[in-house]
Protein backbone atom coordinates (compact mmCIF):
# COMPACT_ATOMS: atom_id res chain seq x y z
CA UNK A 1 0.00 0.00 0.00
CA UNK A 2 0.95 3.68 -0.75
CA UNK A 3 -0.13 7.00 0.35
CA UNK A 4 0.63 10.40 -0.84
CA UNK A 5 2.76 12.32 1.76
CA UNK A 6 2.65 16.24 1.20
CA UNK A 7 5.77 17.95 0.80
CA UNK A 8 7.68 20.08 2.97
CA UNK A 9 9.03 22.48 0.09
CA UNK A 10 8.62 22.48 -3.48
CA UNK A 11 11.56 21.63 -5.65
CA UNK A 12 12.03 24.59 -8.18
CA UNK A 13 13.95 21.98 -10.21
CA UNK A 14 11.09 19.55 -10.32
CA UNK A 15 8.57 22.19 -11.44
CA UNK A 16 10.47 23.25 -14.36
CA UNK A 17 10.88 19.27 -15.03
CA UNK A 18 7.49 18.60 -14.85
CA UNK A 19 6.09 19.64 -18.50
CA UNK A 20 9.19 18.65 -20.03
CA UNK A 21 8.10 14.90 -18.46
CA UNK A 22 4.75 15.35 -19.49
CA UNK A 23 5.92 16.07 -22.64
CA UNK A 24 8.06 13.01 -23.07
CA UNK A 25 5.33 10.87 -21.88
CA UNK A 26 2.93 12.35 -24.41
CA UNK A 27 5.36 11.49 -27.43
CA UNK A 28 5.48 7.72 -25.40
CA UNK A 29 1.81 7.40 -24.93
CA UNK A 30 0.69 8.61 -28.36
CA UNK A 31 3.40 6.18 -30.08
CA UNK A 32 1.99 3.38 -28.20
CA UNK A 33 -1.54 4.15 -29.16
CA UNK A 34 -0.86 4.60 -32.93
CA UNK A 35 1.07 1.22 -32.94
CA UNK A 36 -2.05 0.23 -31.27
CA UNK A 37 -4.10 1.53 -33.68
CA UNK A 38 -1.56 0.07 -36.82
CA UNK A 39 0.52 3.16 -37.88
CA UNK A 40 4.25 3.47 -37.01
CA UNK A 41 4.69 5.02 -33.83
CA UNK A 42 8.37 6.29 -35.24
CA UNK A 43 7.10 7.65 -37.90
CA UNK A 44 3.45 9.49 -36.52
CA UNK A 45 5.95 10.76 -33.64
CA UNK A 46 8.43 12.20 -36.33
CA UNK A 47 5.49 13.91 -38.49
CA UNK A 48 3.93 15.57 -35.57
CA UNK A 49 6.81 16.94 -34.36
CA UNK A 50 10.12 16.95 -36.59
CA UNK A 51 8.83 17.55 -40.16
CA UNK A 52 6.50 20.68 -39.68
CA UNK A 53 9.80 22.28 -38.98
CA UNK A 54 12.85 20.40 -40.43
CA UNK A 55 10.57 18.00 -42.86
CA UNK A 56 10.14 18.66 -46.56
CA UNK A 57 6.68 20.92 -45.73
CA UNK A 58 8.58 23.00 -43.64
CA UNK A 59 8.46 25.73 -46.05
CA UNK A 60 5.14 25.58 -45.76
CA UNK A 61 4.92 24.63 -42.09
CA UNK A 62 6.86 27.02 -40.33
CA UNK A 63 5.31 30.20 -41.42
CA UNK A 64 1.70 28.27 -39.92
CA UNK A 65 3.45 27.80 -36.37
CA UNK A 66 2.95 31.71 -35.70
CA UNK A 67 -0.10 31.86 -36.90
CA UNK A 68 -1.44 29.19 -34.50
CA UNK A 69 0.75 29.61 -31.73
CA UNK A 70 -0.35 33.59 -31.86
CA UNK A 71 -3.80 33.27 -30.64
CA UNK A 72 -3.09 30.39 -27.79
CA UNK A 73 -0.09 32.85 -26.30
CA UNK A 74 -2.65 36.00 -26.57
CA UNK A 75 -5.39 33.60 -24.95
CA UNK A 76 -3.60 31.34 -22.55
CA UNK A 77 -1.91 35.36 -21.30
CA UNK A 78 -5.18 36.50 -19.92
CA UNK A 79 -6.22 32.94 -18.54
CA UNK A 80 -3.00 33.26 -16.44
CA UNK A 81 -3.92 35.88 -14.86
CA UNK A 82 -7.14 34.50 -13.14
CA UNK A 83 -5.38 31.22 -12.45
CA UNK A 84 -2.92 32.69 -10.50
CA UNK A 85 -5.60 33.96 -8.63
CA UNK A 86 -7.76 30.92 -8.14
CA UNK A 87 -10.02 32.30 -10.62
CA UNK A 88 -10.93 29.60 -13.63
CA UNK A 89 -12.09 31.37 -16.57
CA UNK A 90 -13.17 28.11 -18.55
CA UNK A 91 -15.04 29.77 -21.11
CA UNK A 92 -12.50 31.62 -23.53
CA UNK A 93 -13.58 30.08 -26.33
CA UNK A 94 -16.75 31.65 -26.32
CA UNK A 95 -14.91 35.14 -25.68
CA UNK A 96 -12.78 34.33 -28.68
CA UNK A 97 -16.21 33.63 -30.39
CA UNK A 98 -17.67 36.79 -29.46
CA UNK A 99 -14.76 39.28 -30.12
CA UNK A 100 -14.55 37.95 -33.49
CA UNK A 101 -17.79 38.58 -34.09
CA UNK A 102 -17.97 42.18 -32.79
CA UNK A 103 -14.50 42.97 -34.48
CA UNK A 104 -16.35 41.94 -37.89
CA UNK A 105 -18.69 43.78 -37.49
CA UNK A 106 -17.47 47.00 -37.10
CA UNK A 107 -15.52 45.63 -40.53
CA UNK A 108 -19.09 45.09 -42.24
CA UNK A 109 -20.58 47.94 -40.49
CA UNK A 110 -17.81 49.75 -42.08
CA UNK A 111 -17.80 48.44 -45.90
CA UNK A 112 -17.21 49.54 -48.79
CA UNK A 113 -15.19 52.52 -46.93
CA UNK A 114 -11.40 52.92 -46.67
CA UNK A 115 -9.30 54.36 -43.15
CA UNK A 116 -6.55 53.63 -41.44
CA UNK A 117 -9.22 53.65 -38.46
CA UNK A 118 -10.85 50.66 -39.32
CA UNK A 119 -8.78 47.90 -37.67
CA UNK A 120 -7.86 49.64 -35.32
CA UNK A 121 -11.71 49.82 -34.50
CA UNK A 122 -12.09 46.41 -35.02
CA UNK A 123 -9.19 45.76 -32.52
CA UNK A 124 -10.65 47.70 -30.33
CA UNK A 125 -14.51 46.05 -30.41
CA UNK A 126 -13.04 42.45 -30.47
CA UNK A 127 -11.35 43.27 -26.98
CA UNK A 128 -14.47 44.82 -25.26
CA UNK A 129 -17.00 41.67 -26.86
CA UNK A 130 -13.95 39.68 -25.11
CA UNK A 131 -14.27 41.64 -22.18
CA UNK A 132 -18.24 41.76 -22.15
CA UNK A 133 -18.54 38.03 -22.31
CA UNK A 134 -16.34 37.72 -19.80
CA UNK A 135 -18.04 40.34 -17.49
CA UNK A 136 -20.89 37.72 -17.41
CA UNK A 137 -19.74 35.41 -15.41
CA UNK A 138 -17.80 37.81 -13.33
CA UNK A 139 -21.01 39.53 -12.26
CA UNK A 140 -23.17 36.43 -11.37
CA UNK A 141 -20.46 35.58 -9.19
CA UNK A 142 -20.01 38.59 -7.41
CA UNK A 143 -23.53 39.18 -7.19
CA UNK A 144 -25.02 35.76 -6.58
CA UNK A 145 -22.26 33.51 -6.11
CA UNK A 146 -22.51 31.38 -8.95
CA UNK A 147 -19.45 28.97 -10.14
CA UNK A 148 -17.33 31.18 -12.85
CA UNK A 149 -16.32 27.68 -14.15
CA UNK A 150 -20.08 26.92 -14.90
CA UNK A 151 -20.99 30.31 -16.39
CA UNK A 152 -17.99 30.42 -18.53
CA UNK A 153 -17.96 27.10 -19.98
CA UNK A 154 -22.04 27.44 -20.49
CA UNK A 155 -21.67 30.86 -22.20
CA UNK A 156 -19.27 28.94 -24.59
CA UNK A 157 -22.31 27.11 -26.60
CA UNK A 158 -24.47 30.53 -26.35
CA UNK A 159 -21.48 32.08 -28.13
CA UNK A 160 -21.52 29.35 -30.67
CA UNK A 161 -24.89 29.58 -31.60
CA UNK A 162 -24.55 33.67 -31.71
CA UNK A 163 -22.12 32.57 -34.08
CA UNK A 164 -24.38 30.66 -36.28
CA UNK A 165 -27.45 33.13 -36.20
CA UNK A 166 -24.61 35.82 -37.60
CA UNK A 167 -23.28 33.61 -40.29
CA UNK A 168 -27.13 33.01 -41.39
CA UNK A 169 -28.65 36.18 -40.59
CA UNK A 170 -27.35 39.63 -39.96
CA UNK A 171 -23.77 39.45 -41.04
CA UNK A 172 -24.47 36.88 -44.05
CA UNK A 173 -23.07 37.90 -47.36
CA UNK A 174 -25.92 39.89 -49.74
CA UNK A 175 -23.42 38.68 -52.41
CA UNK A 176 -22.45 35.37 -51.24
CA UNK A 177 -25.21 33.37 -53.33
CA UNK A 178 -27.31 32.33 -50.35
CA UNK A 179 -24.39 30.87 -48.80
CA UNK A 180 -23.77 31.11 -44.85
CA UNK A 181 -21.11 33.26 -43.73
CA UNK A 182 -20.06 37.26 -43.67
CA UNK A 183 -18.09 38.79 -46.32
CA UNK A 184 -14.44 37.57 -46.64
CA UNK A 185 -12.70 40.14 -44.49
CA UNK A 186 -9.29 39.63 -46.37
CA UNK A 187 -10.89 41.12 -49.59
CA UNK A 188 -11.61 44.12 -47.77
CA UNK A 189 -7.97 45.91 -47.56
CA UNK A 190 -8.89 48.37 -44.60
CA UNK A 191 -10.55 45.23 -42.35
CA UNK A 192 -7.53 42.78 -43.20
CA UNK A 193 -5.17 41.27 -41.20
CA UNK A 194 -2.00 39.78 -43.52
CA UNK A 195 1.04 38.55 -43.19
CA UNK A 196 3.31 41.76 -42.06
CA UNK A 197 6.70 39.94 -42.93
CA UNK A 198 6.64 37.59 -46.31
CA UNK A 199 7.53 33.97 -45.54
CA UNK A 200 6.94 34.17 -41.66
CA UNK A 201 3.00 33.93 -40.92
CA UNK A 202 3.78 37.00 -38.59
CA UNK A 203 0.72 39.58 -38.51
CA UNK A 204 -0.94 42.01 -35.89
CA UNK A 205 -2.47 38.87 -33.88
CA UNK A 206 1.46 37.96 -33.34
CA UNK A 207 2.39 41.20 -32.22
CA UNK A 208 -0.42 41.54 -30.34
CA UNK A 209 0.82 37.99 -28.44
CA UNK A 210 4.23 39.04 -27.83
CA UNK A 211 2.71 42.36 -26.21
CA UNK A 212 0.85 40.52 -23.88
CA UNK A 213 3.09 38.15 -22.94
CA UNK A 214 5.85 41.48 -22.22
CA UNK A 215 2.45 42.92 -20.29
CA UNK A 216 1.43 39.99 -18.26
CA UNK A 217 5.51 39.73 -17.16
CA UNK A 218 5.45 43.35 -16.47
CA UNK A 219 1.83 43.36 -14.30
CA UNK A 220 2.89 40.05 -12.30
CA UNK A 221 6.14 41.11 -11.17
CA UNK A 222 6.32 45.07 -11.14
CA UNK A 223 2.63 46.37 -10.16
CA UNK A 224 0.58 46.24 -7.41
CA UNK A 225 -2.47 44.42 -9.02
CA UNK A 226 0.22 41.60 -9.56
CA UNK A 227 1.21 41.30 -5.85
CA UNK A 228 -2.94 41.33 -5.34
CA UNK A 229 -3.42 38.45 -7.47
CA UNK A 230 -0.97 36.54 -6.32
CA UNK A 231 -1.82 36.76 -2.63
CA UNK A 232 -5.16 35.97 -3.51
CA UNK A 233 -4.15 32.51 -5.03
CA UNK A 234 -1.94 31.51 -2.38
CA UNK A 235 -3.36 33.24 0.71
CA UNK A 236 -7.22 34.16 0.44
CA UNK A 237 -8.03 35.09 3.41
CA UNK A 238 -4.80 37.05 4.23
CA UNK A 239 -5.07 38.88 1.05
CA UNK A 240 -8.48 39.95 2.53
CA UNK A 241 -6.85 41.41 5.54
CA UNK A 242 -4.18 42.71 3.08
CA UNK A 243 -6.74 44.76 1.66
CA UNK A 244 -7.43 43.16 -1.92
CA UNK A 245 -10.77 43.36 -2.63
CA UNK A 246 -12.13 39.72 -4.48
CA UNK A 247 -14.76 40.99 -6.01
CA UNK A 248 -13.10 43.71 -7.83
CA UNK A 249 -10.24 40.91 -8.45
CA UNK A 250 -12.84 38.64 -9.83
CA UNK A 251 -13.84 41.32 -12.42
CA UNK A 252 -10.32 42.00 -13.43
CA UNK A 253 -9.46 38.57 -14.41
CA UNK A 254 -12.26 37.49 -15.95
CA UNK A 255 -12.56 40.90 -18.11
CA UNK A 256 -8.79 40.70 -18.93
CA UNK A 257 -8.95 37.05 -19.90
CA UNK A 258 -11.97 37.85 -22.09
CA UNK A 259 -10.41 41.33 -23.36
CA UNK A 260 -7.42 38.92 -24.50
CA UNK A 261 -9.41 36.04 -26.46
CA UNK A 262 -11.70 38.28 -28.06
CA UNK A 263 -9.03 40.02 -29.78
CA UNK A 264 -7.57 36.60 -30.46
CA UNK A 265 -11.00 35.97 -32.35
CA UNK A 266 -10.74 38.98 -34.25
CA UNK A 267 -7.49 38.86 -35.60
CA UNK A 268 -8.32 35.61 -36.44
CA UNK A 269 -11.98 36.45 -38.79
CA UNK A 270 -10.01 39.46 -39.98
CA UNK A 271 -7.11 37.12 -40.73
CA UNK A 272 -6.63 33.18 -41.20
CA UNK A 273 -10.34 32.10 -40.68
CA UNK A 274 -11.16 35.79 -43.01
CA UNK A 275 -14.88 35.66 -42.16
CA UNK A 276 -17.67 34.58 -39.27
CA UNK A 277 -19.23 31.32 -40.27
CA UNK A 278 -21.19 29.04 -38.07
CA UNK A 279 -17.66 27.13 -37.55
CA UNK A 280 -16.21 30.44 -36.38
CA UNK A 281 -14.65 28.12 -33.28
CA UNK A 282 -11.62 26.56 -33.48
CA UNK A 283 -10.74 25.06 -30.18
CA UNK A 284 -8.04 27.49 -29.24
CA UNK A 285 -10.26 28.85 -25.93
CA UNK A 286 -9.75 25.27 -24.42
CA UNK A 287 -6.56 24.26 -25.85
CA UNK A 288 -4.94 27.92 -24.10
CA UNK A 289 -5.95 26.58 -20.82
CA UNK A 290 -3.01 23.45 -21.86
CA UNK A 291 -0.95 26.47 -22.71
CA UNK A 292 -1.40 28.21 -19.67
CA UNK A 293 -0.83 25.10 -17.15
CA UNK A 294 2.37 23.79 -19.24
CA UNK A 295 3.83 26.85 -19.81
CA UNK A 296 3.34 27.27 -15.39
CA UNK A 297 1.52 30.43 -15.58
CA UNK A 298 4.36 32.24 -16.72
CA UNK A 299 4.46 34.62 -19.78
CA UNK A 300 7.81 32.93 -20.90
CA UNK A 301 6.28 29.59 -20.14
CA UNK A 302 3.73 30.22 -21.58
CA UNK A 303 5.40 31.79 -25.04
CA UNK A 304 7.10 28.59 -25.22
CA UNK A 305 4.10 25.73 -24.56
CA UNK A 306 2.03 28.50 -27.28
CA UNK A 307 4.65 27.37 -29.95
CA UNK A 308 4.60 23.47 -28.49
CA UNK A 309 1.00 23.34 -28.88
CA UNK A 310 0.98 24.78 -32.13
CA UNK A 311 3.62 22.43 -33.57
CA UNK A 312 0.74 19.90 -32.56
CA UNK A 313 -2.40 21.49 -34.50
CA UNK A 314 0.41 21.81 -37.68
CA UNK A 315 1.60 17.91 -37.42
CA UNK A 316 -1.57 16.26 -36.72
CA UNK A 317 -2.87 18.29 -40.02
CA UNK A 318 0.65 16.89 -41.56
CA UNK A 319 -0.12 13.53 -40.52
CA UNK A 320 -3.21 13.19 -41.36
CA UNK A 321 -2.13 13.89 -45.01
CA UNK A 322 0.83 12.16 -44.96
CA UNK A 323 0.00 9.04 -42.47
CA UNK A 324 -3.93 9.25 -42.58
CA UNK A 325 -3.96 9.29 -38.74
CA UNK A 326 -7.80 9.94 -37.72
CA UNK A 327 -8.71 13.93 -37.57
CA UNK A 328 -9.21 13.61 -33.94
CA UNK A 329 -4.97 13.25 -32.99
CA UNK A 330 -4.14 16.60 -32.32
CA UNK A 331 -7.25 16.79 -29.28
CA UNK A 332 -5.78 13.41 -28.16
CA UNK A 333 -2.51 14.51 -27.67
CA UNK A 334 -3.72 17.73 -26.75
CA UNK A 335 -5.69 15.66 -23.85
CA UNK A 336 -2.64 13.33 -22.81
CA UNK A 337 -0.14 16.30 -22.73
CA UNK A 338 -2.97 17.44 -19.87
CA UNK A 339 -3.38 14.27 -18.13
CA UNK A 340 0.43 13.52 -17.51
CA UNK A 341 1.25 17.38 -16.55
CA UNK A 342 -1.73 17.36 -14.26
CA UNK A 343 -0.12 13.56 -12.25
CA UNK A 344 3.62 15.12 -12.42
CA UNK A 345 1.85 18.49 -11.00
CA UNK A 346 0.78 15.95 -8.21
CA UNK A 347 4.42 14.85 -7.13
CA UNK A 348 5.59 17.99 -7.06
CA UNK A 349 3.33 18.86 -4.10
CA UNK A 350 3.13 15.43 -2.55
CA UNK A 351 5.67 12.04 -2.50
CA UNK A 352 4.85 8.63 -2.85
CA UNK A 353 5.55 6.84 0.38
CA UNK A 354 4.73 3.47 1.62
CA UNK A 355 1.79 2.87 3.93
CA UNK A 356 2.70 1.42 7.37
CA UNK A 357 0.52 -1.50 8.42
CA UNK A 358 -0.89 -0.76 11.74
Amino acid sequence: MIRLVPRDQTSAAWQIATPLLAVLATMIAGGLLFAIMGYDPLAAIRTIFWDPLFGPAAGYSRPQLLVKAAPLILIASGLAVGFRAGIWNIGAEGQYIIGGITGAAVALAAYPAEGMWIFPAMVLAGALGGWAWGMIPALLRNWFGASEILVSLMLVYVAQRVAAWMAFGPMKNPEGYGFPGSRNLQQYPAASNPELIAGTGAHWGVVAAAAAVLAIWFLMSRHIRGFHIRAAGLAPRAARFAGVRPETLVAFCLGLSGAFAGMAGLFEVAGPAGQITDKLGTGYGFTAIIVAFLGRLHPVGILLAGLLLALTYIGGELAQLTLQLPAATVQVFQGMLLFFLLGFDLLTRFRIARRIAA
